[in-house]
């Protein structure tokens, strides 16, 4: 069997890599070998990366163990456990912390005041002018602001810990000594941050976080501060990028993008597809490790074994959606796994979708002739793929 350096070459802007695409339909579980920890196996076929994501066998908690020396992407493991390297009952038990803040009702709650931050946003880049940066004066932002305001971070110091967190979910873009530094900064600045709402607790899910500490006894200082982290993070990297990469694709796209300025109504829908269709992980992400032995299209995954999954090739999968390479806004079903799978599915899935959905919705009315202003750079050499600048005029 082939082992193939992974991960694969980075394409130029939102492209997947064709690769996935061969290796789903030649060798669904294919051989892979990691810059440092070995070899481990890549899933690309929805059925088989489903199965990963939730099947108990594969464990996310075993590559913290002392001394595993798992597949990966950088030098080290990180020093800390987080909510997103944990298996139950201790994933569960955090999870529920702050789960109410995320369902979909809370969510629809907070659309009023999505609309707002994006009106205000648009109203200052138009009276700005043309030309723009979107990514800059919307895609940004807008999940900036709103995970600041859920979480009780104070939004004017989105500069210091933006630059902290660009750097966090880097994997070649900045020097290994650079993203330890600035994760080790993020874990301080919600670490006192935390110190602050112990003395003057606030309607905010740091201050809830801090009572389950204090009060209740429901998680240690570590994963206080590690859960904090996760939420700053994930409450805007992925929201933004792809709110950019979403913005992009439907700019160069004039045929979907008229579908939608005819009817409003197809956002939602439009904003499903998006998801399904369009790259946002840069790289490879995080294993998980068998527990057991398990099959996978034939191939035997071995107890201790690294297997990374890839949900945009799933996404692409010809048995689960039909004509997959097309961006289609009126399909019937449409059970994309972008936000994960399992225990591990995205808490934020809601918060995203409502950003998405409002920002593009009210983008498409109020510039009915907005259109792309030069050349599109993608960011490198990260976890997650965005524009740098996404420059446009109306």
């Amino acid at each position: 069997m082939e082992i193939r350096p992974f991960p694969f070459t980075e394409p130029d802007d939102l492209v997947l890599n064709p690769e996935y695409l061969e290796l789903q339909r030649d060798e669904p579980v294919a051989r892979v070998r990691l810059p440092y920890g070995g070899d481990g196996w890549l899933a690309t076929r929805y059925v088989d990366v489903k199965t990963v994501l939730a099947d108990p066998r594969f464990s996310r908690a075993a590559v913290m163990e002392p001394g595993a020396d798992v597949p990966r992407t950088l030098p080290s493991m990180p020093a800390e456990a987080n909510i997103l390297s944990m298996d139950p009952p201790d994933h569960t038990r955090l999870r529920r912390l702050v789960a109410k803040a995320f369902t979909a009702r809370r969510t629809e709650q907070l659309r009023e005041r999505a609309q707002e931050i994006v009106d205000g946003l648009l109203d200052a880049m138009e009276e700005r002018g043309a030309p723009a940066d979107l990514v800059e004066s919307l895609a940004m932002p807008l999940p900036i602001t709103i995970i600041c305001e859920m979480l009780g971070v104070p939004f004017e110091d989105r500069d210091e810990f933006r630059a902290w967190s660009e750097a966090a979910v880097a994997i070649t873009a900045f020097t290994h000594e650079e993203i330890l530094a600035s994760g080790e900064a993020l874990r301080a600045y919600i670490g006192e941050l935390a110190e602050r709402k112990r003395v003057d607790p606030a309607d905010d899910m740091l201050s809830v976080l801090v009572a389950a500490h204090d009060n209740e006894d429901r998680l240690s200082t570590q994963e206080l501060v590690s859960f904090g982290v996760a939420l700053l993070v994930a409450g805007h990297e992925t929201t933004a990028n792809q709110l950019g990469n979403f913005a992009f694709q439907l700019l160069r796209d004039p045929d979907r993008l008229g579908e939608l300025r005819a009817d409003p109504m197809l956002v939602p829908a439009a904003v499903e597809e998006l998801l399904r269709f369009t790259p946002l992980g840069g790289s490879a992400g995080f294993p998980r490790i068998a527990t057991a032995e398990v099959e996978l299209s034939g191939v035997t995954i071995k107890p201790g074994e690294a297997v990374f999954v890839d949900n945009l090739a799933a996404n692409r999968d010809p048995s689960v959606f039909e004509n997959p390479n097309e961006l289609d806004f009126h399909r019937e079903q449409n059970p994309h796994i972008t936000f994960g799978h399992g225990a591990h599915h995205c808490i934020g899935a809601p918060l995203a979708r409502m950003e998405l959905q409002v920002a593009i919705g009210t983008l498409i009315k109020r510039f009915p002739l907005l259109r792309l202003d030069g050349e599109v750079a993608f960011k490198k050499g990260r976890l997650i793929r965005g524009p740098q600048a996404l420059p446009v005029r109306w």
